[in-house]
């Protein structure tokens, strides 16, 4: 009697798994390599030459070396990773703030300024008053040099 051995190919659902599995895996090693091309070129600590270094070990033996980066210089690949992402977010932020007028004053700001200017009788109390009442309907001059009341023409 002869005993049939039998392999995965033997089975078309076997067979698709395992080329499912193989592909997959492919895949995954290329983000891999990737993340790791990546984070030589990120690394603010490595020299020009250490980044040579390691993209040609990369680039010329790539299982090899994508598995000793990811060993040596894993631990901190993360770490670095979260920092870009942090220092991503502070610059989407700031650019938010300054889209959105961040550096605008509020309203009890421009009335505490107009305040303060009246009583060191740099404007008058009608001047005051047209510039109160710009403020608090929106529609005043806001910036850096703060409101302007309008001039009587004197």
């Amino acid at each position: 009697m002869t005993a049939q051995t039998y392999l995965a190919y033997d089975f078309p659902v076997l067979g698709a798994f395992w080329s499912m599995l193989w592909f997959f895996l492919w895949i995954l090693w290329i983000i891999l390599l990737f993340r790791v091309i990546a984070d030589i070129f990120r690394d603010d600590a490595l020299s020009g030459w250490a980044k040579t270094g390691w993209l040609v070990f990369c680039v010329f033996l790539p299982f090899l070396g994508v598995f000793v980066y990811v060993i040596a210089r894993g631990r901190n690949m993360g770490r670095r990773e979260a920092a870009h992402a942090r220092a991503q977010r502070q610059e989407f932020d700031d650019y938010i703030r300054q889209t959105a007028g961040g550096g605008r004053p509020s309203s009890s700001e421009e009335l505490a300024r107009l305040t303060e200017m009246r009583d060191r009788h740099a404007i008058t109390d009608e001047e005051f008053r047209r510039a109160k009442e710009l403020v608090l309907t929106g529609h005043g001059p806001t910036g850096p040099a703060g409101p302007t009341a309008p001039t009587s023409g004197r």
